[in-house]
């Protein structure tokens, strides 16, 4: 259960929660406590600190990056945690250089499975790329070491590349 706020008893110069509105269902109101519930549902956790409370999808993990010329960059890196299991891993990766204006996208499949110490990819990546030529050299590509799930990049020869991706997982133990 995460709070949203606390209302106080008396006035002050700082305004109080009275209500919260998301996109359907109305207004919600604090309860006798004062307090309004913010309750992840399926899919959803929510974790709340101070006055900030963070709302995450499970199972996605979202990241940016940057190459500079032919090098590599891991624009996602988790790890795969301490419990035995398999993932399915599908991530979707997309690239652009300003100086060409020119685009690359990448759908990314593969499987992973991790002792809980160690991951193991469970084949080669199967890749979808849609690319302009100016980034033909590019690539990505879903990769293991030690216990991470890894999404690298690469970039282009003379090229600044900015780079975001988004890897989708489902897990089981």
């Amino acid at each position: 259960m995460s709070q949203s706020g606390i209302l106080a008893d008396s006035t002050t110069a700082l305004a109080d929660v009275e209500s919260l509105t998301g996109d359907s269902g109305g207004a919600v109101f604090p309860d006798s406590a004062k307090n309004i519930d913010i309750l992840g549902g399926t899919g959803l956790t929510t974790a709340g600190t101070t006055n900030t409370i963070t709302i995450n999808q499970d199972g996605l993990v979202l990241g940016t990056g940057q190459t500079v010329g032919a090098v590599t960059d891991d624009v996602i890196s988790f790890d795969a945690g301490a419990v035995a299991g398999a993932y399915a891993i599908q991530a979707s990766v997309v690239g652009f250089d300003s100086s060409t204006t020119a685009g690359t996208v990448y759908r990314l499949n593969n499987g992973v499975r991790t002792t809980g110490a160690a991951t193991t990819a469970t084949g080669s990546t199967d890749v979808q790329i849609n690319e302009e030529a100016a980034l033909a050299t590019a690539d990505a590509d879903i990769i293991v070491s030690g216990n991470n799930i890894i999404v690298r990049v690469t970039g282009v020869a003379g090229l600044t590349l900015e780079w975001k991706a988004r890897l989708q997982y489902t897990f089981i133990s």
